[in-house]
């Protein structure tokens, strides 16, 4: 067998997440669906991670497993894969690796972006949550920097889950505005890994700070509480990006 990374990027409005379901249309479903069909087979995808139902990936990593004697072409495969796949998922990359390699216990570190916009903009619509003007960004910052290290993050993560621990090590997380679009800003997270609903549970929680709901030192109490009730709300999932996956 011979086994292949796939580098892709998807808007996740259409989809019920990326992890295959019964009588559902998902990112990871659509991919086999088209593979199959066009190497004649069945051939199962394994993603870097699993996207919840709306959130977007802008960059996605997956890998798939080929007979060894299939004369695989993956200049071919990918445009012909483009080509049934429809506008909302695009395959950018597809490259040889070793059979061991793995898509999602190899990579080192996921990065999400999740946008705000605090100006009424009809660009943003669908793809950036519209914030108040009033938001204090530097009193979010203050919060998502206590956040940071190895921590247990419980209190951000959807309750009854199949993880074996809710342990992650968060590297960076900081609110940035964008370069020449006033009045937008994206809040920048990376970690090893992330729980379920973890990124929107945390920027729920970093706009009661910026609403002046809680103050910046109250994130402390909540990663302590563990407890899912304590945290904010989850935000739309639209304004979400997964952005990066390192290996």
């Amino acid at each position: 067998m011979m086994r292949y990374f796939l580098t892709l990027a998807y808007r996740g409005a259409p989809f019920h997440g990326w992890q295959v379901q019964p009588g559902q249309v998902t990112v990871q479903g659509r991919l086999e669906e088209v593979l199959s069909v066009l190497v004649r087979q069945p051939v199962a995808v394994t993603g870097a991670g699993r996207t919840d139902a709306g959130v977007n990936a802008r960059r996605m990593v997956a890998h798939i497993d080929m007979p060894d004697d299939y004369a695989l072409k993956p200049n071919m495969l990918l445009r012909s894969a483009n080509s049934m796949l429809g506008p909302d998922i695009a395959i950018y990359d597809i490259q040889p690796v070793a059979f061991d390699a793995h898509a999602r216990f190899d990579a080192t570190e996921r990065e999400y972006r999740y946008f705000v916009t605090t100006r009424k903009n009809p660009f943003a619509m669908g793809m950036a949550w519209p914030a108040p003007p009033s938001l204090d960004f530097e009193a979010m910052n203050r919060a998502a920097a206590l956040m940071l290290g190895i921590r247990d993050f419980t209190s951000f993560s959807k309750l009854h889950t199949d993880v074996k621990t809710n342990i992650c090590d968060l590297r960076r997380a900081a609110w940035h505005p964008c370069p020449e679009r006033e009045g937008m800003w994206y809040f920048e997270i990376a970690a090893d890994r992330f729980l379920r609903n973890m990124v929107r549970a945390v920027v729920g929680t970093l706009v009661d700070v910026g609403r002046g709901k809680i103050p910046p030192q109250d994130v402390l109490r909540i990663l302590d509480c563990k407890n899912r009730c304590s945290a904010g709300t989850s935000m739309p999932a639209e304004a979400l990006f997964l952005w990066d996956v390192k290996y």
